[in-house]
């Protein structure tokens, strides 16, 4: 009886928890499609009476929402693909192969963990200048195409590997590539996952280093974007304008979330990131 009623107490805080974590974004969605001429302090505090998409439709028209999903999609797939290729190549040869300094090497390696990324901005910024990458969206992306988390994170998965499969890999006749792809790969992939679902919502979300690179329309991601739209004129003290831009802006991580919750946390389990 006793842990019935612990067990009920416990749903109901979390319950609660979850509704008081949830409010500020279910009060965004509510003022996003409240009808844009009904101020907040007249009518349902939520709704104004009735759902309307004015504000969305009006956010759409007063900002190139368009341009600024296509270079957000490029930078975050562009960045995820070079940083599959890197990571696990270098996780690969720290857990692996053996030669002189590897452990010191993947200790320096690991030092850029402690070093906040603000304090790197000028310095890339004084790399992309030099290139001639300044306003191009390869400049967002260049910084990230490695990852000290991600080289970790293949590392640790990689030495759980028994050295038996590899072997007999080696005895089968498969080169070190046939050996990372069909020994190494498979057994990785819940860690794959796990950091392709950080990695993606990380740079979806990124402003400052976007905001540094670029100066033009043209190459603005989605929150560089979004930081113009709520500065414009016309937008102003119109919070239901407002939510509505937040809204397109944050959807995406939204419903890739609801539909892939399941995988996001069983990978984090899995790849030993609970």
């Amino acid at each position: 009886m006793r842990n019935k009623i612990f067990s009920s107490l416990n749903s109901i805080v979390l319950v609660a928890l979850g509704l008081l974590w949830a409010m500020p974004l279910l009060w965004s969605i509510a003022l996003a499609f409240r009808p844009p001429n009904v101020p907040i302090s007249i009518g349902s505090t939520w709704w104004g009476g009735s759902l309307s998409f004015a504000s969305i439709e009006r956010a759409l028209d007063a900002a190139p929402f368009a341009t600024y999903y296509r270079n957000t999609l490029i930078v975050v797939f562009g960045i995820l693909v070079v940083q599959m290729l890197t990571i696990t190549l270098a996780g690969f040869v720290f857990a692996r192969l053996k030669f002189s300094g590897r452990d010191w090497l993947f200790l320096l390696f690991m030092l850029q963990l402690l070093v906040p990324i603000a304090i790197l901005i000028i310095p890339n910024y004084a790399t992309i200048r030099s290139l001639g990458l300044f306003n191009n969206l390869i400049a967002i992306m260049l910084p990230f195409w490695a990852s000290a988390f991600g080289t970790f994170l293949m590392r640790q998965t990689f030495r759980t590997v028994p050295l038996d499969y590899e072997d007999a890999a080696k005895i089968d006749g498969a080169n070190w590539w046939q050996t990372l792809w069909h020994v190494y790969i498979p057994p990785a992939r819940p860690a794959l996952a796990a950091f392709a679902l950080v990695s993606l919502s990380s740079h979806w979300n990124d402003f400052l280093w976007p905001l540094v690179v670029t100066n033009s329309v043209e190459t603005r991601t989605l929150t560089v974007g979004l930081a113009s739209f709520t500065q414009m004129s016309e937008s102003g003290a119109e919070w239901s304008l407002i939510m509505a831009g937040t809204l397109l802006v944050v959807w995406p991580l939204l419903v890739l979330f609801l539909v892939f919750q399941r995988q996001f946390i069983a990978s984090f389990v899995q790849s030993g990131l609970k």
